[in-house]
C-alpha cells in the first residue's frame, strides 16, 4: 500500500498564518500598512489543482488579484483565470507533469494582460528585495517567489507561490503557499527567503529570484500562435474581449 499524506509539520523557522503568533504577526503588519497588497490576494487565493502546478496556480492567484479580463470564456457564460486557460509559451501537459521555470511563467503573464519584470538574486541585491516587498505591501504590485523550499527547512525543492505582506518591523514576509495541501500560509524572515530565492534551479542554469507582476495597460491579446520568453508574438482573431 502506498503512503499517503495529508499536510506537513511546518518547520520550527516557520510561523503558521493561522497560529497565535502568526495572528498577532498579521495584525502589527496591517496596522503598519504592510498588508495592502494582501487582501486582493487573499480574495483570489485557492490552492494549486495538480503537484507540479505551482506556478501557474500562482499566476491565476496573481492575474486574478489584478483584476485582469482573460478575454476568454472560462465556463458558461463567465471569463476567469485557472491553470487550464494558461496555454501559451508551455504546453499545460509539460506544465503538469514538469513544472515552469521563471521565464516561461513571465512569458505566461505576459501574453495574458499582465506587465512582468523578473527579478534574479545574482543581479540584484537585498534591498532590491525589500523594495520589492514594499511595493507588494503596498498593493503596487504581486510578488511572485522562486525558492528552493529545502533553505526553509521544508521537505521538497524548486517551488512558486505568492508574497501575501511584509511586517516592516521584524522583517518578516508572508507567503501564501499555494501548496496548502502540503503547508499552510507562513511567515519567515525576508532575510531566509533571500537564501532560499539564491540558488541555482537546475533546470535552467540560472538563479532563482521573484517576478514582479503588474496589470499591463493593454488587455491580453486572443489568438496567441507563439510565444517567446522576451516577446509575445500573436495574430488578432478578433475583439480582445468577450
Amino acid at each position: 500500500m502506498n503512503q499517503t499524506f495529508h499536510r506537513r509539520t511546518l518547520p520550527a523557522e516557520a510561523i503558521a498564518f493561522s497560529s497565535p503568533m502568526g495572528k498577532d504577526l498579521f495584525s502589527q503588519a496591517l496596522a503598519d500598512g504592510g498588508l495592502e497588497g494582501y487582501f486582493p490576494l487573499a480574495e483570489q487565493f485557492h490552492t494549486q489543482s495538480e503537484p507540479a502546478l505551482c506556478g501557474l496556480a500562482s499566476l491565476v492567484v496573481a492575474l486574478n488579484a489584478l483584476a485582469i479580463d482573460p478575454g476568454r470564456v472560462w465556463k458558461g457564460p463567465w471569463r476567469w483565470f485557472s491553470e487550464e486557460l494558461l496555454d501559451c509559451c508551455v504546453r499545460l501537459a509539460d506544465a503538469q507533469e514538469s513544472g515552469i521555470v521563471m521565464d516561461d511563467l513571465a512569458c505566461l503573464a505576459r501574453c495574458n494582460g499582465a506587465e512582468v519584470r523578473v527579478r534574479r538574486t545574482d543581479t540584484a541585491s537585498p534591498d532590491d528585495w525589500r523594495d520589492a516587498l514594499e511595493q507588494a505591501a503596498k498593493a503596487e504590485a504581486v510578488l511572485v517567489a522562486s525558492y528552493d523550499r529545502a533553505v526553509l527547512g521544508q521537505t521538497g525543492s524548486g517551488h512558486f507561490s505568492p508574497i501575501g505582506g511584509y511586517h516592516r518591523g521584524k522583517d518578516l514576509v508572508l507567503i501564501l503557499d499555494v501548496a496548502r495541501f502540503k503547508y499552510p500560509p507562513h511567515w519567515v524572515s525576508a532575510e531566509r527567503l533571500w537564501r532560499a530565492m539564491s540558488g541555482i534551479d537546475l533546470a535552467t542554469g540560472k538563479a532563482r529570484g521573484w517576478l514582479e507582476i503588474r496589470r499591463a495597460e493593454v488587455g491580453p491579446v486572443r489568438g496567441i500562435v507563439s510565444c517567446s520568453r522576451n516577446n509575445v508574438h500573436a495574430e488578432l482573431s478578433g475583439a480582445r474581449h468577450v
